[in-house]
C-alpha cells in the first residue's frame, strides 16, 4: 500500500520515454519512434497513452503578451492497460508531422520557435508520467526554395517566432491555430523603402503558400500572397517574389 501511495505522487512510478528515429524532421513528412514504458515499483493501471505535437505561441491577452502551448496534433496510442512492476514495454510508432509545424533549424539572430513531442501516460488519481522531446524541424524543399530566393533578393533572416491565431491569404487558410513568422530585413541598403518582410508558410496539399507582410517606410504594412510547388525553380520563384514584394 505504501508503494502505491508513493507511485501516486510520482515516486517509484512507471516512466515513459519516446525515442525518435530521426534527428531532423520536416513539416508534412513521416517520422517514426519507439515509445518505451518502464514499470515502476508496483503494478499501475493506465487509462491511455498519447503523443502530442506541441508548439509555444505568443498571444495577446488583456493587453499583455503571454506564451501559450498549442497542440498541433494528438495521437492516441493505446487504451486501458496494466503496466506491471519492473517490466519494459516498447511500442513502435509512425506518424506524419503536421504540415504547419514551425521550423526550428533556420538561422537568424533571434529564433524563438519551439516544437516538441509530449508523451503521456494517463494514470487515474496519480501524477501522469510525461516525457518531452524537443524537435529539430527543418524547412521542406518548397520552403527552402523560398528561403533561398529571399536571400538572393537581398534579404536576411532576422527573427523567427510563433503566434497564436489563423492566417487567410488568396485562396488559402491556416488550420492549426498557430502560425510562424519569419522576419527578414534588407541586407545593406534599404530596398525600395522596405524596412522588413514577414513570411508565414501555409501548406495546402501539394501546394505551398506564403502570406507575406511588407513594411515600408512612410507607407505602412501591406499583405501579399504567394503560391508555388516543389517543381517551381528558384529563379522562377525569385521573379514571383520580386513582383510580390514590389
Amino acid at each position: 500500500m505504501f508503494k502505491k501511495l508513493l507511485a501516486s505522487v510520482g515516486i517509484g512510478a512507471a516512466k515513459v520515454d519516446t525515442q525518435l528515429h530521426q534527428d531532423v524532421m520536416m513539416p508534412g513528412h513521416p517520422f517514426s519512434a519507439t515509445i518505451v514504458i518502464k514499470g515502476g515499483d508496483v503494478d499501475q493501471e493506465i487509462s491511455g497513452l498519447s503523443l502530442t505535437l506541441v508548439t509555444e505561441a505568443k498571444a495577446e491577452v488583456d493587453d499583455s503578451t503571454v506564451y501559450q502551448h498549442v497542440a498541433l496534433e494528438n495521437w492516441r496510442l493505446s487504451e486501458k492497460m496494466t503496466i506491471e512492476a519492473g517490466q519494459t514495454y516498447e511500442l513502435p510508432f509512425e506518424g506524419v508531422l503536421h504540415p504547419e509545424t514551425p521550423i526550428t533549424t533556420v538561422g537568424g539572430r533571434r529564433n524563438q520557435s519551439k516544437v516538441w513531442l509530449q508523451t503521456g501516460l494517463e494514470v487515474d488519481l496519480a501524477i501522469d508520467p510525461t516525457d518531452r522531446d524537443m524537435l529539430a524541424v527543418a524547412p521542406s524543399p518548397a520552403m527552402d526554395t523560398l528561403l533561398a530566393a529571399m536571400e538572393q533578393a537581398g534579404y536576411q533572416l532576422h527573427k523567427a517566432d510563433v503566434e497564436r491565431g489563423h492566417l487567410n491569404g488568396a485562396g488559402f487558410s491556416s488550420q492549426s491555430g498557430a502560425y510562424q513568422e519569419l522576419e527578414f530585413v534588407p541586407g545593406g541598403m534599404n530596398l525600395f523603402g522596405v524596412r522588413e518582410v514577414e513570411v508565414s508558410f501555409v501548406p495546402q496539399g501539394s501546394r505551398m503558400n506564403a502570406l507575406i507582410e511588407v513594411d515600408r517606410a512612410f507607407r505602412g504594412d501591406s499583405y501579399k500572397s504567394l503560391s508555388w510547388d516543389d517543381s517551381t525553380s528558384q529563379p522562377a520563384l525569385l521573379e514571383q517574389l520580386k513582383r510580390t514584394i514590389g
